[in-house]
């Protein structure tokens, strides 16, 4: 898959695939086209037919097909400030048309599933930033997803609520069988969370494998003896021409601002 956007080619021939229960992250250098390639996916963007599939539906001709199989959390927060827990993840289960008969209860599972059930009737304005991304998590959740796909989920959070925001995502996923693609810039939770990895710069995927096999691979090709970490491999794959990456204005803008509100 390509993506052009005016003269820019934010993804060059990228070729993916992503096995059924697996948690895959997608990382990479901002500007990388991590970004494109999950919106792609989600049918936010549109795409050649026959070139996006998920679950063996085409994003391009069956686009509602493809919606109806995702819970997508976003780097823009997604959650009303206004509403209650229980209102925001009712709202999803609306959109995502959800039965009137099953509602309820799915929003009961979705809140649980999070560990928000006791905080359920509070405004989530009141929440902080590690409930809010649970919130997030629960409105992708509540139309119970077999592919859960997640942009940067844990930006702006301090460790122990990334920790327990990712522990809630590996617990669904380990009960449901659900699959996740993740995007995130925190080596440590793609080395432990996910079962194999993508790292992109410049819009086209520079190396894949597991954690532990683009490890061993980057350990055979230094002179040191050290042992490597994925964030060295980060660096390895991506290190040259960092300088001119980021992003536009408008996506640091809004990565800062979404940062600042979770915080």
């Amino acid at each position: 898959m390509s993506y052009v956007f005016g003269e820019t080619r934010a993804v060059d021939r990228v070729d993916l695939r992503v096995g059924a229960g697996e948690v895959f992250g997608l990382l990479g250098p901002n500007g990388a086209g991590k970004t494109t390639v999950i919106r792609c996916m989600t049918t936010l963007l549109p795409v050649p037919s026959g070139k996006v599939t998920v679950f063996g539906h085409d994003a391009a001709k069956e686009a509602m097909a493809v919606r109806r199989l995702l819970g997508y959390v976003p780097q823009q927060l997604s959650a009303d400030g206004g509403l209650t827990g229980r209102e925001n993840v009712t709202l999803f289960a609306r959109v995502f048309d959800v039965s009137r008969k099953e509602r309820a209860a799915r929003v009961q599972q979705a809140l649980e599933a999070v560990d928000l059930l006791e905080s359920a009737d509070r405004l989530a304005k009141t929440y902080s930033g590690g409930m809010v991304r649970r919130l997030e998590l629960a409105q992708a959740l509540v139309s119970a997803p077999r592919l859960l796909m997640l942009d940067e989920p844990t930006i702006g959070l301090d460790p122990i609520a990334r920790t327990s925001v990712w522990e809630h995502i590996d617990a669904v996923r380990r009960a449901t069988g659900m699959t996740v693609l993740v995007t995130t810039h925190y080596m440590d939770e793609a080395d432990q969370y996910c079962d194999r990895v993508a790292l992109m710069h410049r819009g086209r995927i520079r190396a894949l494998g597991t954690p532990g096999e683009l490890k061993a691979d980057l350990r055979e090709r230094r002179a040191d003896d050290s042992e490597p970490t994925l964030e060295d491999v980060f660096r390895d794959v991506a290190g040259s021409g960092l300088g001119d990456e980021g992003g536009d204005f408008r996506s640091v803008r809004s990565t800062r601002r979404t940062a600042t509100r979770v915080g």
